[in-house]
């Protein structure tokens, strides 16, 4: 016969899957963490590396629509474009995306060190056929963090995606424009996906004096 209280008392010891990590929205970085990731990237010559974050910070695409871009989607021409349009894995939907100059120059300097042709992946992992993981993104990603004097903890590539759009929205409070930049169906998505209730909020009683 089993002991209902015994099997009850092992499921209730087990360890819940988050114990120790953090949960919750990855915050965006701030514009002086973005420089000086790009300076130390820069400063040991990790061009893929550099030209991956740039196109992650200017894009504001999901990881997995990151990895998986090819030549042709940010430079068809061989050069890297001022704009560029890709259809999001999730959704299925197109988004646009311009590409400022450092990111466009990084691109360059890649493909030129690369010699990548049109229809190949820009960022390839380990198995040089297929494109880079998610998985091996997210590492570098951390490594990235470490490296400025962060905790990689806190941060993920969410907060890539996050960085240029919450950066727009405090400068301009154009939530229109940073639901099409993110591809979001919905403008409920994107206030949940900023926090923005929240931000504003703060902002608010910080110009209140009591």
């Amino acid at each position: 016969m089993i002991d209902v209280l015994s099997v009850t008392h092992a499921v209730s010891k087990r360890t819940p899957w988050n114990k120790g990590k953090i949960v919750g929205a990855k915050p965006p970085l701030r514009p002086k963490h973005v420089w000086s990731i790009r300076t130390k990237l820069q400063v040991v010559g990790r061009m893929r590396d550099l030209a991956l974050f740039n196109v992650a910070i200017d894009s504001e695409l999901r990881g997995c629509d990151v990895v998986a871009l090819k030549v042709d989607d940010v430079a068809p021409g061989g050069y890297a474009a001022d704009r560029a349009s890709v259809r999001q894995k999730k959704t299925g939907r197109p988004v646009k995306f311009e590409l400022t100059e450092s990111t466009r120059q990084a691109i360059d300097d890649y493909l030129r060190a690369t010699g990548k042709k049109s229809g190949a992946y820009l960022f390839t992992g380990r198995r040089q056929a297929g494109h880079m993981t998610t998985r091996q993104y997210a590492r570098l990603l951390s490594h990235w963090i470490a490296d400025i004097g962060l905790d990689p903890h806190l941060f993920g590539t969410h907060s890539l995606r996050r960085t240029k759009a919450t950066l727009i929205y405090r400068r301009t409070g154009n939530l229109r424009a940073v639901q099409l930049l993110l591809g979001h169906t919905k403008i409920e998505s994107t206030v949940r996906y900023l926090g923005i209730e929240v931000d504003d909020a703060l902002a608010i009683a910080e110009q209140v004096d009591v």
